[in-house]
């Protein structure tokens, strides 16, 4: 049976390699057996796709001559059986290894290696993973700044013994299960054949020593799960959906780096204002005497009444600005503050005004 490799990974037949690899990372993602939208059918059909795609020469075959070129790559590839994706993906997790099967070579630290940690080599994880939390702020305090208290769970490095888990003046000892390598190698068959795997050190966290006498407070992990309240700086000028970023404040691992805490800004809409970078921008109702005439007006800012000239036979749409009324800048400089002018026109005129309108409309005004 004939299949559409293009079709499979949802790209045109004039997609880039780089458009392939992309298309085969998400479906890879989506697919996995150990996820829960996981298909071993799907996975192994788009993993297919991609050995054929992602190679020139076996492009340019499938472009002449379809599938059939290939043969049944779908026995090739599972070897006639079941395929134990669980145990695969344990395997390929940690070892780099390249086989071939129904002529078909699958380089596994190029195709997995991107999508599952980046590496082959039994690295370690050395950085803690993020916090991603969300306030709502007024918009007052978008413009003008302000400091919030957040409230996080996460593991952070034990205060007793500083991340080391061990207690303190307590020495450290070569851990006896990988004899200090950190890493464990292991020998698996499996379908491809017997295939040699390393695996980070359970035992040690992948450190190589263990302490003599575990940490009495972390119990030898090296971090403890803590309630914080976090100060967040609000920054002048802040806009709604930015995001904020609090270094080592994540979550903690044993011997590695510390992840980051992410606060994402939303900020309440004003009823007046609106902010166009360091400027904030609004209407301006005007008497339609004041438009003709002329007026000085008070106009309520953010920061209190301010004292605006209304000029004689203003029109409507025209700009009025506040100097220094808008956002704070640096070195102490503020953006303005830009009206836009709303005439209003009078719903009823008493007898007298008609008739001074009456004598304007006969003088052309």
């Amino acid at each position: 049976m004939k299949k559409d490799y293009y079709k499979i990974l949802g790209v045109d037949k004039k997609a880039s390699k780089d458009d392939i690899k992309r298309a085969f990372r998400k479906l890879a993602h989506e697919y996995h057996p150990d996820k829960k939208t996981g298909s071993s059918e799907k996975f192994k059909e788009v993993s297919e796709a991609y050995s054929i795609l992602s190679d020139d020469n076996k492009r340019t075959q499938y472009d002449m001559m379809g599938s059939g070129a290939f043969g049944d790559f779908g026995q090739g590839f599972q070897g006639g059986q079941g395929f134990d994706f669980s145990q695969f993906t344990q395997q390929f997790g940690q070892g780099g290894f390249n086989f071939n099967q129904g002529g078909f070579d699958f380089d596994l630290g190029d195709i997995f290696g991107d999508l599952f940690g980046g590496g082959w080599r039994g690295r370690r994880d050395t950085r803690g993973a993020d916090i991603h939390v969300e306030i709502r702020i007024p918009f007052e305090e978008s413009v003008f700044g302000s400091e919030r208290k957040v409230r996080i769970s996460h593991h952070a490095v034990c205060d007793r013994c500083k991340g080391s888990a061990s207690e303190p003046g307590s020495k450290m000892k070569t851990c006896s299960t990988c004899k200090g390598g950190g890493s464990v190698k292991e020998v698996r068959r499996s379908i491809l054949g017997s295939i040699a795997t390393e695996r980070i050190c359970t035992v040690c966290a992948g450190a190589g020593e263990m302490p003599e006498k575990p940490c009495t407070l972390c119990r030898g992990r090296g971090v403890i799960e803590k309630d914080e309240i976090v100060s967040v700086k609000i920054p002048a000028g802040i806009n709604d959906g930015e995001v904020l970023r609090l270094s080592k404040m994540g979550e903690a691992v044993r011997g590695g780096e510390t992840g980051d805490l992410y606060v994402g800004v939303r900020v309440d809409t004003h009823p007046r204002f609106v902010k166009n970078g360091a400027n904030l921008s609004g209407d301006l109702s005007v008497k339609l005497s004041d438009a003709l005439l002329g007026a000085e007006i008070s106009v309520d800012t953010l920061d209190g009444p301010a004292r605006v000239v209304i000029p004689e036979g203003v029109k409507f749409g025209d700009i009025i600005r506040i100097k220094e009324r808008g956002v704070p800048q640096v070195r102490g400089r503020r953006g303005d503050i830009l009206l836009r002018v709303k005439i209003e026109m009078p719903k009823k005129l008493s007898k007298e005004a008609r008739k001074h309108i009456e004598e304007l409309k006969k003088e052309g005004i």
